[in-house]
């Protein structure tokens, strides 16, 4: 049987990028674009299987900010398939990233310069907003959308007999000081992505440390700084293009810089258990609240 790999944020990035690379590698697998624009997605999969007219190529539609989309999408794929080999949970965003020049220049002038470009620490804020699911953008779209999606294909997912294995995109702007048990969401600050990435980061903890006895298994990986939208939404392309040079040299002190997608898929922690259950257990909280909010609406309508 086929193998089936389920693939999120997959027309565009590290996600495309993915995806021509596990079928350069075995074309006998069952690619699952799992997209939120189905006329990019439907692009990606003739393309795909232009170059590699034996595979498997199929499409779902999922945008993992919004809720009712990830309940559509899963028992779409609960209605396909058996079962999933593996999942990877790449879509994300970093919605208006505004670059802090003050912290670039007192950087470049530093000892810390390589680690500032390798990670960005201190270099970017982002403007939030609410979802119309209540729930804090950046938050919704890296973490919980993602949550729900694999509380949903649990069946999918959980073979002792045929383990399944999580890969998460992770970065190295996951930073710890940015995470805080008590605002999860990140609403109270400026950082929400670093702080959406170190929470992928935990609930990755807490995942293995509730699942791998049912044959679950997850991990996350850095694909590293590469040119992509998400990059391109922090500085213009023509001056990536200008600071190209700098970055090739850099290239020799820090193994960040992947520059393509295509390199950053080679790569698919100041962590605690302790703190990952207890992260767990308030994402299972939230979920029960929002299910219970669904089921209100539901009645009422």
């Amino acid at each position: 049987m086929r193998k089936v790999v389920l693939i999120t944020g997959a027309s565009s990035g590290v996600g495309l990028a993915l995806c021509r690379r596990l079928l350069e590698e075995d074309d006998a697998l069952h690619l699952c674009l799992a997209c939120r624009n189905m006329s990019k997605a439907e692009a990606v999969r003739a393309s795909l299987l232009a170059s590699h007219p034996v595979a498997e190529v199929s499409i779902v539609q999922l945008d993992v900010s919004s809720l009712p989309s990830v309940f559509q999408a899963t028992k779409e794929l609960k209605q396909r398939f058996q079962r999933l080999d593996y999942v990877y949970l790449n879509a994300g965003i970093m919605p208006n990233p505004q670059l802090n020049i003050k912290a670039l220049f007192r950087g470049l002038f530093s000892r810390k310069v390589i680690h500032m470009f390798s990670t960005a620490e201190g270099l970017l804020t982002q403007n939030d907003k609410i979802t119309p699911d209540g729930l804090q953008e950046v938050f919704e779209t890296n973490v919980f959308g993602h949550f729900i999606l694999i509380q949903e294909l649990e069946p999918l997912l959980c073979h002792s007999e045929s383990p399944s294995q999580l890969i998460w995109t992770s970065s190295r702007n996951a930073k710890k000081s940015n995470f805080s048990l008590e605002d999860v969401q990140h609403s109270k600050g400026q950082e929400p992505y670093s702080s959406s990435k170190y929470a992928i980061d935990l609930l990755s903890v807490a995942l293995n440390r509730n699942f791998n006895h049912q044959g679950l298994y997850s991990s996350v990986v850095c694909p590293g700084t590469m040119l992509t939208n998400l990059t391109y939404g922090i500085l213009p392309p023509f001056v990536w293009m200008l600071i190209m040079p700098i970055i090739w040299l850099l290239r020799f002190f820090a193994n960040a810089f992947t520059l393509t997608p295509h390199n950053g898929t080679e790569a698919l922690m100041d962590l605690d258990e302790d703190t990952a259950e207890k992260f767990y257990q308030k994402l299972l909280k939230l979920e029960k609240q929002i299910r219970v909010t669904i089921q209100k609406t539901n009645n009422q309508n």
